[in-house]
């Protein structure tokens, strides 16, 4: 589509902090930049530069002296190595009565914290950690809600140099092993139970079995939710004591190195045990300021929201908006409870500035019918943002008609290995139904074929072809950094491979199909999954799908799982219509061979569908880390393929 489904007014062009970083930039250096493509320009060909001026702009606090990198390659590349800092005294630099967190659960339950309350309550969650013998380098993991008290435990980790690491309390006893079993944390932050779906679910039992098996914690936080916490688990202290009993004091600041690692991160595990992908301090920093004010255009008192537990990597994303001097909007339970009305009346109450989401939950609003901007009053909505899986084309038509007609709309794609994003979006530039805007700054993005030659409006692998601040500094138990290099540099050797079919636009948005090692392949054509998801999700009758390329016949077939909406069934009229629309909007090889319903698409905790496991499923292969999934059971109706997928 050549015709942009919104563009920003002068005014919103004028006033965003990308077009004041262009001035800034202009000043310091003597240029004439004049767009935002320019100023990518710049920041790939003086990269450099670039992010020292990011971080000067952008009000990061530590030391920066000294070069920007060394290294020659992209897998060496070392960024300002002989920075001084501390992620947390950014985060912590506002300490004002404003609102710095509100928090609302699923039963009602609100909270509400200042800059200054915050500051407080991590000095005193940090005294407790040194007292406890946490220092830095040590883990704290966290198995806990969507809740203040998981920003307090991460920033008062940091803070020492200690490394965070969270999972969400709906993961087993088996998966919370996977992770933290691995790192050996010193001490973890766990709670007492989580709301979800109208239910309260107690957890205590869960905690003290996983627990036993975890022998390097000495201390372990209990964080009060759901008030079941009967005081009989071992070397243990409730927040409410710590933040209650211990005298005011202040935060000490540990000053470590750019690289030292911050945050431990978890692949999804669904192919083997989750792979620990360690991310430094000063990477997570530059990057996240960058994102958040560059590109989703937030400022000082703006109110962020995005819809996320501890185990996915937009936590951690999210709560980098303290850097900014913004608020955190915090939301623990189901988005769906007590109806779809449940998040949008959080966002009218408390006056959201941006709206974070998946994709799949835009499209859930669409099919149950719900128009957010009905009867509620979203003026103070500038900016929405949408990852996890790409947004469709009627994703956009549903964002701009039934949420809020002049408003930023930012589909981005990045991911758990950078902690951030590649492409997202640029508040000054149209936005395009079905495409992301932009690359982000400071990142050269690009799509190369098989020879490894970049183009355009073709598809292809994203890579990124020039280092960045925010690439994991290591992965956990990876001696010799074999499995890191394996997991980006191998594909096309010492350039980044992200992962991506993608293709860049003649706009020069970005348009991902899915992810490559989940590519259709029916007769040597390469089919993104994504693009036979769009055209599924127009089919009233469907509520989810999931495709596979499944081997036969010496060759490939495409075989799409259909979940159907209640009351409706998968009649032969209805597969030929989605195959009709599918033949119609892509193209012959687009149509699956077969069409077959299931009652549940299997995912991970943070919402993916898990092509890859039905894949393997299909053809035999053992599944080995079950733990990872939210809904394993789904996985069992693929086990009978013979009957399910003969001819």
């Amino acid at each position: 589509m050549s015709t942009p489904i919104w563009k920003p007014n002068e005014s919103q062009i004028l006033n965003a902090n990308v077009t004041k970083f262009i001035s800034s930039v202009n000043e310091e250096r003597g240029l004439k930049l004049s767009n935002y493509w320019d100023l990518h320009q710049f920041s790939i060909d003086h990269s450099d530069n670039f992010w020292r001026l990011c971080a000067d702009y952008c009000g990061a606090v530590g030391d920066f002296s000294g070069p920007e990198r060394v290294g020659e390659s992209m897998v060496d590349t070392q960024w300002f190595p002989e920075a001084k800092l501390n992620f947390a005294e950014t985060m912590l630099s506002r300490r004002d009565e404003k609102d710095a967190i509100v928090f609302r659960g699923e039963n009602k339950i609100e909270l509400r914290l200042s800059f200054s309350d915050l500051y407080l309550q991590v000095a005193k969650v940090q005294s407790h950690m040194r007292s406890c013998g946490v220092g830095p380098g040590d883990r704290v993991a966290a198995f806990l809600p969507n809740h203040p008290a998981a920003i307090i435990g991460m920033l008062a980790t940091t803070s020492i140099g200690a490394i965070w690491s969270s999972c969400s309390p709906d993961f087993g006893r088996q998966g919370v092993l996977d992770r933290f079993g691995q790192i050996e944390p010193k001490m973890i932050f766990v709670v007492d139970g989580y709301y979800y779906n109208g239910k309260a679910h107690d957890t205590i039992e869960r905690v003290k079995s996983f627990l036993d098996d975890l022998p390097s914690v000495e201390k372990v936080v209990m964080v009060e939710y759901i008030q079941t916490y009967t005081g009989d688990i071992e070397n243990c202290s409730t927040l409410l004591e710590i933040t209650s009993n211990l005298p005011d004091k202040e935060v000490e600041f540990k000053q470590v190195p750019f690289d030292h690692p911050l945050y431990i991160l978890y692949s999804s595990g669904t192919t083997g045990a989750p792979k620990c992908i360690v991310h430094g301090h000063g990477g997570t920093l530059l990057q996240h300021l960058k994102e958040q004010q560059l590109h989703a255009d937030i400022r000082k008192d703006d109110r962020v929201f995005y819809f996320t537990t501890c185990s996915w990597m937009m936590w951690n994303w999210l709560v980098s908006a303290l850097a900014s001097k913004a608020t955190v909007m915090l939301y623990d339970g189901s988005p769906f409870y007590p109806g779809a009305k449940a998040l949008w009346d959080f966002a009218e109450a408390e006056k959201f500035t941006l709206f974070g989401t998946s994709a799949k939950y835009i499209e859930a609003l669409q099919k149950v019918g719900f128009s957010p901007k009905s009867g509620r009053n979203l003026e103070a909505l500038r900016g929405m943002a949408s990852t996890g899986s790409p947004l469709s084309a009627e994703g956009y038509d549903f964002v701009y008609s039934e949420i809020k007609d002049d408003l930023h709309l930012a589909s981005i794609s990045g991911g758990t290995d950078i902690v951030s994003c590649f492409v997202l979006g640029v508040p000054t530039l149209p936005v395009y139904r079905g495409e992301i805007q932009a690359p982000g700054l400071g990142m050269d993005v690009q799509v190369w074929n098989d020879e490894g030659e970049s183009v355009r409006q073709q598809r292809g692998e994203l890579i990124c072809a020039q280092s960045f601040p925010s690439r994991p500094v290591f992965f956990w138990r990876d001696e010799g950094g074999q499995k890191y290099y394996s997991a980006y540099y191998e594909h096309f050797e010492g350039v980044w491979a992200h992962g991506d079919f993608a293709e860049i636009t003649k706009h020069g948005g970005v348009v991902i199909y899915g992810r490559s090692d989940a590519v259709l392949n029916p007769g040597g054509v390469r089919i993104g999954t994504a693009e036979i998801y769009r055209q599924v999700d127009k089919i009233e009758a469907v509520l989810e799908s999931i495709v596979i390329g499944q081997e036969w016949k010496n060759d490939v077939r495409v075989v799409l799982f259909v979940k159907m909406r209640e009351g409706q069934e998968l009649t032969d009229s209805l597969i030929q219509e989605i195959k009709l629309v599918i033949r119609t909007e892509c193209t012959p090889r687009h149509v699956p061979a077969k069409i077959l319903e299931v009652g549940d698409i299997p995912r991970t905790k943070s919402g993916k569908i898990v092509e890859i496991s039905v894949r393997d499923i299909v053809h035999g292969l053992e599944i080995k880390n079950k733990e990872s999934l939210a809904n394993p059971e789904a996985l069992e109706f693929f086990k009978n393929r013979e009957e399910l997928l003969s001819i």
